[in-house]
């Protein structure tokens, strides 16, 4: 990144914002030098921006700080009475503002200060202004942010180095950027003029270092080197054993699993898959590897691939948690430069300007040519992390997979794609062997994931319905094609085949079975209930015959809460990213007691509060469940269980089964036999599961099934 690709405002006022981590940290992240000139100085304020300060260090920038001394007016006095020479009085009162501190974070940032000022990285200089009447205060108020590119940010304004000023005072800041035209002039007037100070070559002012108040300063506050210390940013505290790229925060505790996982990338090359059920923490994992790794690298370029929007912003809170601010590449992202940025950081990287950077996007971006035409630049010292890899095994994506990457990453709660056999192959041959299989099983029994009640819902499909799901199943007879003992499945199969799943999805019984389970939990919270991207036939008038068709998911939503007076919000790709976070914030307030989702939850959503799970459609693909039972599984205070209501979709009565034709009992056979599939995952390791297990025996008698429902087979899309 650079300067211009952050959101910088004309001003800042204190009381309205957070002037350190809206205005300095941000900046100076991205800078190599950092000018600036007080009216007063104390190390409350640097303790502050200490977190801007350390990332000075790691881009092996400068720092020059002008100040001027806190003098009283006994200070003064006895400077003009001839009491004690003027700089052994302005020393004094630069020791006075060395003060204790008990405060941790402090005591740290004021560590960072000190070796900054031993390694060279910061100069000091005090400054007088000199008049006819004798000293006076040099109270001029300016900084210069600079970054590798020559960019540079100038500001002035009532703004103090002082804790009050930053945190209790109103004071303000105008900011003027050089790659504004309007600003640029006054950016270069501000920084000639300071560079002028420094070098003690204007006649108003006299400028001088106190080199024994820098030792003194190093003496109190240095804690140990820069390697060995520890920098507080925000609610994260770093650990910093190298000032260089991923650093895990000492308030983050990884499992010993996820170390085990660890350990196992590091001695298979730093190449791996973490598959790790949903829940159980991959995105830390991935980022204690990236900790890991760059403990023993000298240079790192950092690409993540993730498949939505709102997993990239997920992923990026737990990125700056870990020090790092990415470059933040999707439609519609906030940095609108990202490709700018990504171009100049990858030059940068290649030339060795450069020697850590972090990107992370979509996969619909990741594909386009020109970030692709970027990161194919990268050669060794790069690594790619992808969440979600199943995703990569589609053909479209495949293809992205250069092996321009020295080191690997794959997560996935459900890596093996289904009736997917090459796909698969293809993720495990390109990032390596499973690091670590860290299944729902196993999570649940080590109490990483909450336990769960399962209660499969039984709804029969109309004689309208049932009569279709015949029609569509023929058809797929029909357009299937047999060759060498595969299954070829036409355009038209395909056709049919949507079909026949939108009608399952779509079921009438589903609305019906759901509102007769409404009034039950009307009153309660932490709920989300699954819909299917379907329509489905509503009364217009009771009076009248006549229906009309609307989504699944309006039609639940105007029964929860017109018919139930539910506070309930929609949650699907319709909604922009603000909308996403403030419907999840108001669900975690209570202020809506159920979420609707389509298929926007399936990967990557963390909203651990979800007790209740309703879905009311699933396909056939073990991902799909399997990643939604994850979802209402994570743990959260307070909450022993949680409950999945799962609406299994069933053609008729089993009391009649035995009265229906051998051939629709054929047809109807399959979609009976993936029912039992879902349920018997999900039931078999509920707390309930003899539950699940009276219900698939009945059926296995009905319709003579008797099948592995732990195995898949092909020929079920008949």
């Amino acid at each position: 990144m650079s300067l211009q690709d952050i959101v910088i405002e004309a001003e800042y006022r204190t009381l309205s914002v957070d002037m350190a981590n809206d205005f300095y940290i941000p900046l100076l992240r991205e800078a190599i030098l950092y000018k600036r000139a007080v009216g007063f100085f104390s190390s409350s304020a640097l303790a502050a921006i200490a977190p801007g300060l350390f990332e000075i260090y790691k881009n092996k920038g400068k720092i020059r700080l002008v100040a001027s001394p806190n003098l009283s007016d006994d200070d003064i006095q006895a400077i003009e009475d001839g009491y004690k020479q003027r700089d052994e009085v302005i020393a004094d009162a630069l020791y006075r503002e060395l003060k204790d501190y008990d405060d941790f974070c402090k005591m740290e940032s004021l560590n960072l200060l000190a070796n900054l000022i031993a390694d060279g990285i910061m100069d000091i200089k005090i400054a007088v202004s000199v008049g006819n009447k004798g000293i006076g205060i040099y109270h001029e108020k300016v900084g210069i942010i600079e970054d590798v590119y020559g960019n540079k940010v100038a500001f002035s304004g009532s703004m103090n180095e002082t804790g009050m000023a930053l945190e209790d005072n109103y004071e303000a800041i105008d900011v003027f950027c050089s790659w504004e035209g309007a600003d640029a002039g006054r950016v270069v007037r501000k920084d000639e003029a300071f560079d002028k100070i420094w070098e003690n070559l204007d006649n108003t002012v006299e400028v001088k270092a106190f080199p024994e108040v820098n030792k003194f300063l190093i003496e109190k506050y240095r804690r140990g080197s820069i390697t060995d210390m520890y920098v507080c940013d925000g609610s994260a505290v770093y650990k910093v054993k190298q000032g260089f790229g991923f650093i895990k925060p000492f308030n983050i505790k990884l499992h010993d699993y996820q170390q085990e996982a660890i350990e196992a990338w590091k001695i298979n090359n730093y190449c791996g898959i973490f598959d790790m059920a949903t829940g159980t923490g991959k995105t830390y994992t991935a980022l204690g590897a990236l900790a890991e790794l760059c403990l023993h690298v000298k240079r790192l370029a950092v690409i993540i691939v993730c498949p939505y929007q709102h997993l990239v912003e997920q992923w990026v809170e737990d990125i700056n948690a870990f020090g790092v601010k990415p470059i933040i590449a999707y439609s519609g992202s906030p940095y609108k430069a990202y490709k700018k940025a990504l171009k100049n950081s990858v030059f940068n990287f290649r030339m060795k300007f450069k020697d850590f950077f972090c990107f992370i996007t979509t996969n619909a971006s990741y594909i386009t040519g020109d970030i692709r035409k970027e990161i194919e630049k990268l050669g060794e010292d790069a690594i790619l992390v992808v969440d979600e890899a199943h995703n990569f095994g589609a053909e479209n994506l495949q293809k992205t997979l250069r092996q321009n990457f020295q080191y690997r990453v794959a997560l996935s709660a459900t890596l093996e794609r289904h009736n997917d056999e090459a796909g698969t192959n293809m993720l495990l041959n390109f990032f390596g062997k499973k690091c670590i299989e860290y299944n729902l099983e196993r999570a649940i029994k080590e109490k990483k994931l909450t336990p769960y009640y399962y209660h499969p819902v039984i709804v029969y499909l109309t004689e309208d319905e049932l009569e279709l799901y015949q029609v569509y199943t023929l058809e797929i007879a029909r357009n299937i094609v047999r060759k060498d003992g595969k299954v070829i499945i036409t355009t038209r199969a395909k056709q049919f085949m949507l079909k026949r799943a939108r009608l399952i999805a779509g079921a009438t019984g589903k609305i019906e079975e759901l509102k007769r389970m409404a009034g039950e939990f009307k009153d309660e919270y932490n709920m989300l209930v699954y819909c299917g991207a379907t329509n489905v036939q509503t009364d217009v008038d009771e009076s009248v015959v006549s229906k009309d068709e609307i989504r699944q998911i309006d039609c639940i939503s105007r029964m929860l809460n017109f018919d139930f007076g539910m506070r309930t919000a929609q949650f699907t790709s319709n909604e922009n990213m603000e909308e996403r976070r403030s419907r999840i914030e108001d669900f975690q307030n209570h202020d809506l007691q159920a979420l609707i989702a389509i298929k926007c939850l399936d990967e990557g959503v963390n909203i651990p509060s979800i007790q209740k799970a309703f879905i009311l459609a699933s396909t056939t693909n073990p991902k799909e469940y399997i990643q939604r039972r994850g979802r209402v599984l994570r743990l959260y205070p307070g909450k022993k269980f949680a409950e999945i209501y799962d609406f299994v979709t069933l053609p008729r009565e089993l009391s009649v089964v035995a009265n229906t034709s051998s051939e629709l009992a054929k047809a109807e056979r399959s979609l009976v036999l993936k029912e039992m599939r879902r349920m018997y995952e999900f039931g078999r390791l509920a707390i309930n599961f003899y539950d699940t297990d009276n219900i698939i025996v009945d059926l296995r008698d009905a319709y003579n099934i008797y099948e592995d429902l732990g195995e898949y087979d092909e020929e079920e899309i008949l």
